[in-house]
């Protein structure tokens, strides 16, 4: 199926050649919007796959704009495409929900590979983010942990939601467990059901948090 997009950022020439990159890949572009109130007014609209998040849109916040359309539309994931690679701005937009984060100095090829992916529901960073984005959630690991305990995950999901934690790919994971793409998708899904999460990225820093990341 086409992958529709929505592209948000506030620099006109940006965005309508990221529009025409992803159109000509065979992406649908439903949508653009240069600040955060119409990203939010036009996805709620649309309701694209993949939100392409720029962070600084003048006088408003794409983290902002990040954390209301994740809230309020949980099939759409945001995709942050950002000048910056700064340790703040990462992790305050992977707080706000983002699934993922690309610098804009990504190839055209990793663009389009990145939007693939995060429409099929992978963490996608730039290569050297995703290990501070971890490194961050074994910080936060340390914390107490909650009184009750944790769903009780099958066998089978728990070796999924480890490779998870490792950044293996829904493909890369069928591969070592000889097991279908399809059911390592519902072995996913099954998993953020029982854990009340709502992407890959909350389930691989639950599998971190857990421990799970460090088992062979």
């Amino acid at each position: 199926m086409t992958v529709s997009v929505m592209i948000v950022d506030d620099h006109p020439i940006w965005r309508d050649g990221v529009a025409r990159d992803l159109t000509e890949h065979g992406f649908e572009v439903r949508a653009t919007a240069s600040d955060g109130a119409a990203a939010t007014r036009i996805a709620r609209a649309v309701r694209p796959d993949v939100v392409l998040m720029d962070l600084n849109l003048g006088s408003s916040s794409g983290v902002e704009a990040t954390r209301t359309i994740t809230g309020e539309l949980p099939d759409t994931r945001v995709l942050v495409l950002s000048a910056s690679g700064e340790h703040d701005d990462v992790l305050q937009a992977v707080k706000a929900g983002a699934s993922g984060y690309l610098v804009k100095s990504a190839s055209v090829d990793e663009l389009v590979d990145a939007v693939r992916r995060t429409a099929e529901g992978d963490p996608v960073f730039t290569a050297g983010l995703a290990g501070m984005v971890l490194g961050e959630y074994r910080r936060m690991a340390d914390a107490p942990a909650p009184g009750e305990p944790p769903p009780q995950l099958t066998d089978r999901e728990t070796d999924v939601l480890r490779l998870v934690a490792k950044g293996l790919t829904a493909r890369q994971i069928a591969d070592r467990l000889v097991i279908s793409h399809r059911t390592v998708e519902n072995h996913v899904q099954s998993t953020l059901r029982k854990l009340q999460l709502h992407n890959r990225v909350e389930l691989a820093r639950y599998a971190i948090e857990h421990g799970l990341d460090r088992e062979s």
